[in-house]
């Protein structure tokens, strides 16, 4: 799965329909292989990261949990940490 795109459930505040928009896009470049598609692609290119954000979103409101709410803030670190240790080893 791609790196750059960052798990939207159970954060606090709620995620927004920008960054649902955000992972659709990172997600239809992986799997199509375009970072920016042609014009003679860019209509389904559009019409899938429009699907796939459709069906994030349902996806996102349906689900449930009794685990407390992330903060992003600290996931920002953690990942920040993860990755300096990566990198710097």
């Amino acid at each position: 799965m791609c790196r750059n795109i960052k798990m939207l459930f159970n954060f606090e505040p709620v995620v927004t329909p920008e960054e649902i928009r955000a992972a659709s896009i990172q997600y239809v470049r992986k799997i199509s292989g375009f970072n920016k598609p042609s014009k003679a692609n860019e209509g389904a290119f559009l019409a899938a990261v429009d699907e796939v954000a459709a069906v994030s979103a349902r996806l996102l409101c349906a689900l449930e949990t009794n685990a407390q709410p992330r903060s992003r803030e600290e996931e920002a670190a953690k990942a920040k940490a993860r990755g300096e240790k990566r990198f710097n080893a």
